[in-house]
C-alpha cells in the first residue's frame, strides 16, 4: 500500500445521501519510485536461486491516497479476500489470492489504521516510512514492523541538536495526524528536560483551509525565536512551503525530520531560498546495486491494470495523450515513447534512496521468514501450510545482511536499530541545494557520545556563516543569577546581580552560592576571594601613633623618674613619699607598655597578656596613688593634738596596702585565666567584607570584674582626694590627684560606650587611647607640677616653703 496520490479533494457531506469516493488528486512521483524499489526486490528475489528457490513471489500494490480512512478500506479487502479494490496488478498468481504480508503505508495514521485492523489477524505489515513511536506498542499493534527507526530516537535526537547549537527558544509546526502530534509531544518532552523553551506550538494539515495555514504565518511573523521546529510530512511541508513563498517569509533556521529533509521535490520547490540553511536528521545514505537503473525502467508500471500509469506519464513530461479527459488543442502531446534518461526531474533523483532501501529491506525480511519456514536449501518444502502468525513469529525473529553488507533484524518492538545522519542544507552557485551530511546521531551509544558533529563550516539562513541566535533572554554571565519573568516560560528570564558575599561561576545559573565565612566576593561577583584580615598593626598609621604616644609616655615617665632620682634629697621629693612616688613612675611606666600588647596580629599568649597586664599594672598605679592619698590625709589628721594616727599608717602599713590591693587583682586574673581565659576570635559578623581578628574575652564576669576593681579603687582614690583638697598646706599633693583621678575616671567612664560602639579594630584604639589618656593624666597632674618647681623654681623646694601652711582671707 503506497500513497500514489498525496492528498483529496475536500467534500461536504449533507448525510442525505451515500458519500461519493475519495477523490485523489496531488500525484506523488516518490510514491512510484517505492513501487518500483519493491518490484526491483521482488524481481531480484524470484531470480534468485539462493532464497526461496523455486517460489516466485506476486504482489498486489494499492493506492490509499494518503488517508486512514482508504486504508482501512484496502486493509479490510486484504483481510477478506477481495480484489475489487485492486488499482494494480501483476498477471494473476497461479496459487489463490492470500495476502502473507503487507509492505507500507509510508504515513503514520494510515500504517496506525491498517495495523488496528489487521493486528487481530497477525498479518504482518512493514512500513517503510511510519516513523511515529506510538507504533512500537505491541499490544495495540501486534503485527507491525518497520525498517525506519522510530521517533522516539527522532525527537530526542532533534531536541540535543537544537541544544548543541544553544537554541533554547523555539518555534514548532507539526503535521496534524499522529507522526507530527506523538513526535512533537516527546520533542516538546525532551526539550523540556534540557532547558528548551517553544514559543508556540501550531499544528496543521495539508487539507485544511488556506485561512488556517495564513493564521500559522502571521504567528511566525509576530514570534521573536529564530529557529522553527518543522515535524512535518514531506506533503505538509510542500503546502506549508508554497504559502512561505507567497509571503517571502525568509530569515528563519529550520530544523526539520528525516519526512522531509533530505527531499529533493521540497528543495525544488524552494524557489525564494526560504529553507537555506536548514538543519535535520535523515535516514543514513544507502546504495542498491542496480536498483536505480530498475527504477528508471518503468516498464513494469505499465500495465494493463495500471490506471494511474498515463496520469503518471503526462506529469512526467508535462504531456497529454488525446484520449486524456484533459485534453487542450495545441498542447504537446505524449507518445509514450518519451526518453527518461535525459530527464530532470523528482523521479529521476535518487535522493530517497534511503526509503527504496528499506522497502527493500522489509521485502527481503519477508522472503527470509518465508525461506526458513519452508525449510528451503536446494528446494522448499510445498506441503508447508502457511499461516500470517507463523509468517510474522519469523519476522521478528530473522537477522540477516543485505547484499550491500547492511544488518537486518527487528528488537522487541519491531524497530530497527536508531541511526541518522545530520543533514545540512547548502545552497551551491546554481541555485541547487547540496545535502551535505555534517554530523551522526546513533542512539546505541552512550549518551554523552550519541550526537557528533563533523567541524565543517555551516552556511545557515541568508548565507551567514554566524550560527543563529534564538533565545528569549541572553545568556546570564557568571557572576549573576536568573530569575523567571512573570507569567513567561522558564527560557524567558532577567539577569539579577549576586549579592555581596554570593557568587556564581557559571553562565545561566539559576542559584548564587554563599562564599565560605574566610572569603567574601570579588567585584565581579564570580569567584570567592580570601578577606582581608584587620586587626590594629603597627605599620598602619593609627597603629603607628598609638605606637609612638605610648613610647612617648614611657619616656616621659622616665625622664620624670631621673629627675626625681637626680633630686631625691630635695625637700619637695621628700615631702611627697619618694618610695611610693617611684613605686607609681614604674606602674606608669607599665601602663604605658601594656598599650603595646593590643596593637599587632592577635595570638593566643597576647590576648591574654594584654588583658592581665593592663588590669595588674593599673591596680598597682591606682594603689600607689591611693597610698599617696592616705599619706596626705593621715599626715594632716596625725598634726592634730593627740594623734597617733601616722604610726598605724607607716612605710611599712603603704606598702602592704600596695602590695594587698594588687594581689587581689592578680588573684582575680588568675581566676579568669584559669576559668575561661581570652582566646584570639576571627570576627566575621562586624564587617562584611573583613575578617575582625580580634581577642574574645572568654569570661565576660573576668573581664568586667577586672575593670569593676580597677573602677572601684579609683572611685574610692577619687573620694579620699576629694576630702583632702582643701587642707591648709602650701603643697597639697592632694588636689593634683584629685584633678588627675577626675581625669581617669571621665575617661573610662566614656570609654565603655565608645568601646561598644566602635567596630573592628577602633575598639581596640579605643581601649589604648584609654589606657595612654588615663596614664598621661596621672603622669602629667601628678608629676609635672613637681618637676616644674624642682627646674624652674628651685627657691620653692625648700623645707621652709614646705612648712608655711596658707592662710586664707575670710570676710
Amino acid at each position: 500500500m503506497f500513497a500514489f496520490y498525496g492528498s483529496w479533494k475536500d467534500r461536504k457531506d449533507t448525510f442525505t445521501s451515500k458519500p461519493l469516493p475519495l477523490e485523489c488528486i496531488s500525484l506523488n512521483l516518490g510514491a512510484f519510485q517505492i513501487a518500483q524499489a519493491m518490484l526491483f526486490a521482488i524481481e531480484e528475489i524470484n531470480n534468485s536461486t539462493d532464497l526461496l528457490p523455486g517460489i516466485s513471489l506476486g504482489y498486489k500494490m494499492y493506492d490509499t491516497c494518503g488517508s486512514a480512512a482508504r486504508s482501512v478500506k484496502v486493509a479490510l479487502a486484504l483481510t477478506n479476500g477481495n480484489e475489487v479494490v485492486s488499482t494494480l496488478s501483476k498477471a494473476p498468481c497461479t496459487r489463490s489470492a492470500q495476502v502473507q504480508a503487507i509492505i507500507g503505508e509510508t504515513s503514520s495514521s494510515p500504517c496506525m489504521a491498517i495495523a488496528t485492523v489487521i493486528g487481530p489477524f497477525y498479518i504482518p505489515e512493514i512500513s517503510p516510512f511510519a516513523t511515529c513511536a506510538c507504533l512500537s506498542d505491541k499490544t495495540k499493534y501486534p503485527s507491525f514492523l518497520r525498517t525506519i527507526p522510530s521517533d522516539y530516537y527522532q525527537s530526542r535526537a532533534l531536541a540535543q541538536l537544537v541544544k548543541y547549537f544553544g537554541w533554547t527558544w523555539v518555534g514548532a509546526i507539526r503535521s496534524n495526524d499522529d507522526y507530527g502530534n506523538n513526535g512533537m509531544a516527546i520533542f516538546t518532552e525532551t526539550a523540556q528536560q534540557l532547558g528548551i523553551c517553544l514559543e508556540y506550538s501550531l499544528s496543521f494539515f495539508r487539507t485544511d483551509p488556506p485561512n488556517k495555514i495564513q493564521k500559522i504565518i502571521e504567528i511566525i511573523k509576530l514570534s521573536t525565536c529564530k529557529v522553527i521546529i518543522a515535524f512535518l510530512t514531506y506533503l505538509d511541508m510542500d503546502v506549508l512551503l508554497y504559502t512561505l513563498s507567497l509571503y517571502n517569509l525568509t530569515g528563519y533556521q529550520w530544523v526539520g525530520t528525516e519526512a522531509w529533509i533530505f527531499d529533493s521535490q521540497t528543495a525544488e520547490m524552494d524557489k525564494h531560498h526560504i529553507l537555506d540553511g536548514a538543519i535535520g536528521l535523515s535516514i543514513p545514505k544507502a546504495q542498491v546495486s542496480g536498483m536505480r537503473e530498475f527504477i528508471l525502467d518503468v516498464k513494469p508500471l505499465n500495465s494493463p491494470g495500471n490506471k494511474m500509469f498515463a496520469e503518471f506519464w503526462e506529469t512526467l513530461f508535462n504531456c497529454k495523450f488525446k484520449q486524456s479527459n484533459t485534453w487542450i488543442e495545441n498542447q504537446r502531446e505524449c507518445t509514450g515513447h518519451e526518453d527518461l534518461s535525459g530527464l530532470q526531474s523528482s523521479f529521476t533523483d535518487m535522493s530517497l534512496m534511503p526509503i527504496f532501501n528499506n522497502v527493500y529491506k522489509g521485502v527481503y525480511a519477508v522472503a527470509h521468514a518465508l525461506h526458513n519456514i519452508l525449510v528451503c536449501n536446494e528446494t522448499c518444502n510445498y506441503n508447508v501450510q502457511l499461516d500470517s502468525f507463523t509468517i510474522l513469529q519469523h519476522i521478528r525473529k530473522i537477522r540477516f545482511k543485505t547484499k550491500e553488507g547492511d544488518e537486518v533484524y527487528f528488537n522487541e518492538n519491531g524497530d530497527p536499530p536508531a541511526k541518522y545522519e545530520i543533514i545540512h542544507w547548502q545552497p551551491t552557485k546554481n541555485g541547487v541545494v547540496d545535502f551535505v551530511t555534517v554530523g551522526l546521531y546513533d542512539a546505541s551509544l552512550p549518551a554523552d557520545k550519541q550526537l557528533s558533529l563533523q567541524n565543517k563550516s555551516l552556511i545557515w539562513a541568508q548565507n551567514s556563516k554566524q550560527v543563529p541566535v534564538s533565545v528569549c533572554s541572553e545568556k546570564c554571565p557568571p557572576g549573576t543569577r536568573k530569575v523567571l519573568q512573570k507569567g513567561k516560560p522558564v527560557c524567558c528570564y532577567d539577569c539579577i546581580r549576586c549579592a555581596e558575599g554570593e557568587i556564581s561561576n557559571t553562565t545561566d545559573s539559576i542559584t548564587c552560592v554563599q562564599c565560605q565565612p574566610e572569603f567574601w566576593s570579588n567585584e565581579r561577583r564570580d569567584a570567592c576571594v580570601k578577606k582581608e584580615a584587620e586587626f590594629l598593626s603597627f605599620e598602619e598609621i593609627m597603629g603607628a601613633l598609638l605606637t609612638a604616644a605610648s613610647l612617648f609616655g614611657t619616656c616621659m615617665t622616665a625622664v620624670v623618674a631621673f629627675i626625681f632620682f637626680r633630686h631625691r634629697k630635695t625637700p619637695i621629693v621628700r615631702a611627697n613619699n619618694s618610695e611610693l612616688s617611684f613605686l607609681l613612675l614604674f606602674s606608669l611606666t607599665l601602663c604605658f607598655l601594656c598599650s603595646l600588647t593590643f596593637i599587632g596580629r592577635p595570638s593566643e599568649w597576647s590576648c591574654m597578656l594584654r588583658h592581665t597586664a593592663f588590669g595588674i599594672t593599673f591596680v598597682l598605679c591606682i594603689s600607689c596613688v591611693l597610698g599617696k592619698t592616705m599619706v596626705v590625709l593621715m599626715a594632716f589628721r596625725a598634726s592634730l593634738p593627740g594623734s597617733n594616727v601616722m604610726k598605724w599608717f607607716g612605710p611599712t602599713q603603704q606598702r602592704l596596702s600596695v602590695l594587698a590591693f594588687t594581689l587581689i587583682q592578680v588573684v582575680i586574673c588568675i581566676l579568669w585565666l584559669t576559668i575561661s581565659p581570652p582566646f584570639p576570635f576571627k570576627n566575621f559578623k562586624e564587617i562584611k567584607d573583613k575578617i575582625i581578628l580580634e581577642c574574645a574575652l572568654g569570661s565576660t564576669v573576668g573581664f568586667w570584674a577586672v575593670l569593676g576593681y580597677i573602677g572601684l579603687l579609683a572611685s574610692f582614690c577619687f573620694i579620699l582626694a576629694f576630702l583632702a583638697r582643701k587642707l591648709p598646706d602650701n603643697f597639697n599633693e592632694a588636689k593634683f590627684i584629685t584633678f588627675s583621678m577626675l581625669i581617669f575616671c571621665a575617661v573610662w567612664i566614656t570609654f565603655i560606650p565608645a568601646y561598644v560602639s566602635s567596630p573592628g579594630k577602633f575598639s581596640v584604639a579605643v581601649e589604648i587611647f584609654a589606657i595612654l589618656a588615663s596614664s598621661f593624666g596621672l603622669l602629667i597632674c601628678i608629676f609635672i607640677p613637681k618637676c616644674y618647681i624642682v627646674l624652674l623654681r628651685p627657691d620653692k623646694n625648700t623645707k621652709k616653703n614646705m612648712m608655711v601652711r596658707e592662710v586664707k582671707n575670710t570676710i
